[in-house]
C-alpha cells in the first residue's frame, strides 16, 4: 500500500459550510466565554438585587423587633422599681435597678470584646479571589 492510497481528503462538515480555520474556532470560543462572563455577572447582579431586598425587609423587621423589646425591658424595669421599692423605698430601688443594668451592661461588654479580639477578617474570600487570576491562567 503506497502512501498516496491510504491519503484521503478531508471531508467537509455536513451542515454545509466550510471548514473553519483555528483561528475562527479560537475566536468563536472567546466570543462564547465572552458572552457566558457577562450573562453570569447578570445573574450575579440579579441575585444580589434579590438578596439586598430581602435582607433590607429582614433587617426593617429586625429593627422593629429591637424597638419593641427595649420597650419591653424598660417598662419591666420600671415595674421592678415600683415593687421593690413598696419595701425598701423607691430611691434605693432605682439604685438596685440600675445596678443590675450595669452588671448586664459588663458582662455583654466584656463577651463582645472576647469575640471581637477573636475576628481575624475575611480569610476564605480572600484567598479565593487570589485564586481566580491563577485559574484563567490554568494553574
Amino acid at each position: 500500500m503506497s502512501a498516496e492510497a491510504s491519503f484521503r481528503p478531508v471531508e467537509e462538515p455536513e451542515h454545509g459550510g466550510s471548514l473553519s480555520s483555528v483561528g475562527e474556532l479560537l475566536g468563536e470560543i472567546s466570543e462564547d466565554i465572552s458572552t457566558l462572563m457577562r450573562q453570569e455577572v447578570e445573574l450575579a447582579k440579579t441575585e444580589l438585587r434579590q438578596s439586598a431586598s430581602n435582607a433590607s425587609k429582614a433587617g426593617g423587621m429586625l429593627g422593629g423587633a429591637a424597638v419593641a423589646a427595649h420597650m419591653v425591658l424598660l417598662f419591666a424595669s420600671v415595674a421592678l422599681w415600683w415593687a421593690l421599692g413598696a419595701s425598701i423605698g423607691r430611691g434605693w430601688s432605682a439604685l438596685v435597678v440600675a445596678l443590675v443594668w450595669a452588671l448586664i451592661a459588663a458582662v455583654l461588654a466584656a463577651v463582645g470584646r472576647t469575640q471581637l479580639k477573636a475576628v481575624t477578617g475575611m480569610p476564605q474570600t480572600t484567598e479565593t479571589a487570589k485564586r481566580i487570576p491563577d485559574a484563567l491562567k490554568g494553574k
